[in-house]
């Protein structure tokens, strides 16, 4: 009896993860589970200039780097300047989309604008694990000017 292979679930992952910290790791742990590969794109410096309206501690290309190192990361992508790079999603397939808990996307509109996209996507929030004040950037920058500036 011939054996069928069985689809590998990809799984597709987005943010800035600037200052990698253990909401990240949770985050990509999460959304690896969903399926068997995590393809991840990171944001361009553009995009974080104009989402966070700060500029990035580390380059996209060093973040992109330390989320390659990660064993739970298959493959990373660096994003376009701007929001969503729909053609980079078309090419990397996707069958779930994972959103972090401080994404600012509705799950039902993404999922809309990828199907106006041709991406027929699941698309799935991943919850918080930790507090907030571990596990957002903006918070530990904060801690870090609190402790070590002032």
């Amino acid at each position: 009896m011939e054996k069928r292979e069985r689809k590998k679930i990809r799984v597709l992952a987005g943010g800035v993860f600037d200052l990698l910290h253990v909401g990240h790791i949770h985050f990509l742990s999460q959304a690896k589970s969903l399926g068997d590969e995590l393809v991840v794109i990171v944001a361009h410096d553009e995009t974080v200039r104009m989402q966070k309206r700060r500029e990035p501690v580390n380059p996209a290309e060093d973040r992109a780097e330390l989320l390659r190192a990660l064993k739970m990361v298959d493959e990373v992508y660096i994003g376009s300047p701007g929001t969503i790079d729909y053609e980079l999603v078309r090419k990397i397939n996707p069958d779930i989309v994972a959103i972090g808990p401080d994404q600012r996307f509705s799950c039902e509109r993404l999922k809309e604008e990828l199907r106006k996209h041709g991406i027929n996507s699941e698309v799935i929030r991943i919850p918080y694990l930790y507090k907030e004040d571990r596990a957002k950037t903006s918070k530990i920058i904060q801690r870090i000017v609190e402790t070590y500036c002032e």
